[in-house]
């Protein structure tokens, strides 16, 4: 009951779009050279089957002559895939490093309390350039 539910609510929350009959010719292309599956474009542009296989009947030379396609390769959309992936791992991998710095920030502020020394560097004053030279060692 709950997915006919999510299902309902999914076709309220959806926003009717256009693709442009040159995008669509470009992604039966790309379905005929075997670079991606109707699923996969159904899955990443959020379009029915029953839709792409409607580009398929009307703009597919291959379907007019009956041949069926089986194979597939690497296309815009698996690479847009890949790159969403990546991303997720890239935001995992910085989630750990930002836990590893506020546990050293941590054991740094304990440090500073247990020995009674400040360990941090305070910015309170002006920054040197960077040359090494400050005004005192000019004078």
């Amino acid at each position: 009951m709950a997915t006919i539910e999510k299902y309902l609510q999914s076709l309220r929350v959806r926003q009717l779009r256009y693709f442009s009959e040159g995008f669509k010719k470009q992604k039966v292309r790309e379905i005929e050279q075997n670079l991606c599956k109707v699923r996969d474009i159904c899955k990443e542009y959020e379009v029915s089957r029953a839709a792409v296989y409607k580009w398929i009947y009307k703009y597919s030379a291959m379907k007019k002559r009956g041949i069926k396609q089986v194979v597939e390769s690497e296309s815009d959309t698996k690479k847009l895939q890949a790159y969403r992936e990546r991303l997720k791992e890239l935001e995992r991998v910085i989630g750990q490093k930002q836990l590893l710095i506020d546990f050293q920030d941590k054991v740094i502020e304990m440090a500073e309390d247990e020995y009674h020394v400040d360990i941090k560097k305070k910015f309170g004053g002006m920054l040197s350039s960077g040359s090494g030279i400050t005004e005192n060692a000019s004078e």
